[in-house]
């Protein structure tokens, strides 16, 4: 009798132990009760992103404040050159292709030979810095007149000293740089200033990441370069920034010369184009819906000129237009 007594305490005890950890673990998603329902775990995936090196600074931006929202989906951000970029692009390798310039009708010709539709979204502009050396003292203006006589392809081997353009500057050797042939910058800058696509001076130092570039500048006395503003902004305790006069005077890029045109010819839009299948992807269209909500305010952070509200309701439509 003692024993079946006990073996009746032992139960009742183990239902009432079995009831409170069931009471305090509760389900998977923290809520208890009746009707309580799963918590959406959130986005994952992966986005990739390859192309210009000016874009870069804005997609990198988006892409570390997207990980705060969505930490599980993974954004890799890469910057091989516009050109580079859409070398992937076409070939459906990447979801989205940073372009410092517009798509050319050859990269339309190869994305609808490989059945890739896409959407174009301006999502800041920017003006192309032309910058010095800080030890510099003699030119703080240049005309297009005189890029165009630095940066042509007979340059070469005959303009090779700052005197060679103007008697007044000195003697000093040119140390140039400049973004590669697979950059969107590169092809701005040398359709404005030389008036001919891919014709520039090949002497000079290239590459593909800016931040080489600015060191090269900064390095040398003689240094003359040009990229995005972007990279200047972040740089200006070591770089010296040469105002551009196209005949109506000195200007220097800034917010204001590039929003309204008065910083020429070297003001353009910044591109992003995102493969409409990639968009069926829920992470990738969270991604880009991120990005239009935020580029105005992240392009400001990092130097480039937020689009205008007629721009970013029309980059609003076509993502919604993409998505249906």
């Amino acid at each position: 009798m003692k024993f079946q007594a006990s073996r009746q305490n032992l139960s009742v005890l183990c239902f009432c132990l079995a009831t409170i950890l069931s009471g305090c673990s509760g389900n998977s998603n923290g809520s208890t009760g009746p009707g309580a329902t799963s918590k959406p775990a959130g986005l994952s995936g992966s986005i990739s992103i390859d192309g210009s090196s000016t874009v870069f600074p804005i997609s990198q931006a988006v892409a570390e404040e997207f990980g705060v929202a969505e930490p599980r989906v993974k954004v890799g951000v890469s910057l091989s050159g516009t050109s580079g970029g859409m070398k992937r692009f076409v070939l459906g390798e990447i979801d989205i292709c940073d372009a410092s310039r517009p798509i050319k009708n050859a990269e339309r010709e190869k994305c609808a030979a490989e059945g890739i539709e896409f959407i174009e979204l301006i999502v800041a502009f920017d003006g192309l810095a032309v910058v010095a050396n800080k030890a510099n003292d003699w030119c703080d203006c240049i005309t297009v007149e005189q890029l165009k006589t630095i940066w042509r392809p007979e340059a070469k081997g005959t303009v090779m000293k700052w005197s060679d353009v103007d008697p007044a500057w000195p003697d000093e050797e040119f140390k140039l740089y400049g973004p590669g042939t697979d950059s969107g910058t590169f092809e701005y800058f040398t359709d404005a200033i030389c008036g001919g696509e891919g014709e520039s001076r090949p002497d000079y130092q290239p590459s593909e990441n800016d931040n080489m570039l600015v060191r090269g500048v900064a390095e040398e006395k003689g240094g003359l370069g040009y990229f995005g503003y972007a990279y200047y902004a972040q740089n200006k305790d070591i770089l010296k920034l040469v105002a551009v006069d196209d005949g109506s005077g000195c200007v220097a890029p800034g917010e204001t010369t590039v929003r309204d045109g008065s910083y020429k010819p070297l003001s353009r839009p910044l591109f992003v184009y995102v493969r409409n299948s990639s968009l069926k992807k829920p992470e990738v269209a969270a991604f880009v819906k991120f990005y239009l909500d935020n580029a105005s305010k992240l392009a400001g952070d990092v130097g480039y000129v937020a689009v205008s509200d007629e721009i970013a309701i029309e980059n609003q439509a076509r993502l919604q237009g993409a998505l249906k």
